[in-house]
């Protein structure tokens, strides 16, 4: 089994309380503008980072737009917010649950990993003071849980790994635990196409793609040499979603050494992608996205566990923003048609979704305003 998130919980997350999302292979949240799709992916991908290690500051760019909506200081002057999930797997169904403070101080103040009813990791603040958070996870041995200090920073799930012996049973069974869920959110990409900065060449050699699809050009002089199949996919994904005729996608490198990314129209003209609207260039970078995977997108993967039970997770806010229906029609059969191959999940998120019956499979999350 491929560890996979099952459900996004939103305790009290910005303009969410008590809320708890299921997510399927193909999940689109739905609603009008301010009804808090953005806000849901961005909790996910909030716990995305923090499950690669990332600490607090750099998994939250914005942490008081996290804090819930006429939340009120404490005594202490606190404020924060709360988010979970659950993630099936090997283990079964695994649930986090994390408390973070915002005011005065960006710190976990508790987290709590359960399974069957179990608490396999439970940590909270003890002493304000102290840049750390007292620890507790279960070990079925001599002692029935070992206790120690952690940075209260960063996800304690993500350090047991580190921490945790696995002498017995039950700190196998911890280990087992946070390594499913850790091995979830790692494999997630936020992805977020912007036109403008598809538009123009880019040093060959930069790497992965990148959330913003900047660097496409080059990611497709890559993808061509490296999978024919998969290009060839590609290509057709392209001539449903593109205006005229498409032959093919092709990448020329200039003296520079830049690469530009271009149409090929079959009849000796190439178009420029940089001469395309911004639907077309949304639509390819996003079917780009879904035809390839970890090792061509920018996301952090565990190097240790195998291929076989990686699942790549990738999330898109504003999936419809700038296509026409009929490229968003072929967008989403496309999703489906990866994400029925177990490999692949996506979530994304739409103003409208009473388009979205023509293809099944999916998800949808309706969220009011």
């Amino acid at each position: 089994m491929r560890p996979c998130l099952t459900e996004l919980r939103l305790s009290a997350f910005a303009g969410h309380r008590r809320a708890g999302f299921p997510l399927g292979p193909l999940t689109l949240f739905a609603g009008p503008s301010g009804c808090g799709k953005s806000t849901a992916l961005r909790a996910y991908e909030a716990l995305a980072r923090l499950g690669a290690g990332a600490p607090l500051v750099e998994a939250l760019p914005d942490p008081v737009a996290c804090v819930p909506d006429r939340a009120r200081p404490d005594a202490q002057r606190r404020r924060g917010f709360r988010i979970g999930c659950t993630v099936d797997g090997p283990e079964g169904p695994v649930r986090l649950d994390v408390a973070v403070q915002v005011e005065p101080e960006l710190r976990i103040v508790g987290e709590r990993l359960t399974a069957s009813g179990l608490v396999l990791l439970e940590t909270a603040l003890r002493d304000p003071g102290r840049r750390a958070v007292q620890a507790a996870w279960h070990t079925a041995g001599t002692s029935p849980v070992t206790r120690a200090p952690l940075p209260d920073d960063r996800l304690g799930t993500a350090l047991l790994p580190l921490r945790v012996a696995g002498k017995t049973d039950g700190q196998r069974r911890v280990l087992a635990a946070a390594e499913q869920t850790v091995v979830a959110l790692r494999t997630v990409f936020a992805c977020d196409p912007r036109p403008e900065r598809m538009r123009e060449p880019v040093l060959m050699g930069s790497g992965r793609l990148l959330p913003g699809c900047d660097n496409l050009a080059d990611v497709l002089w890559r993808t061509r040499a490296e999978c024919a199949r998969r290009h060839a996919q590609l290509v057709t994904a392209v001539q449903a979603g593109c205006a005229g005729r498409v032959t093919d996608l092709v990448s020329e490198p200039a003296g520079d050494g830049t690469v530009r990314a271009m149409l090929d129209r079959g009849d000796g003209t190439r178009t420029d992608l940089g001469r395309l609207g911004d639907g077309e260039l949304r639509y390819l970078a996003l079917a780009l996205v879904l035809l390839t995977g970890p090792g061509v997108l920018d996301v952090d993967v565990p190097g240790e566990v195998p291929d076989a039970i990686k699942v790549l997770t990738v999330l898109a806010d504003g999936l419809d923003r700038a296509l026409d229906p009929r490229q968003r029609t072929e967008l989403l059969r496309l999703a489906a048609r990866m994400c029925t191959r177990g490999h692949i999940r996506f979530v994304g998120a739409v103003s409208d979704a009473s388009w979205t019956g023509e293809v099944p499979g999916v998800t949808v999350v309706h969220l009011d305003a």
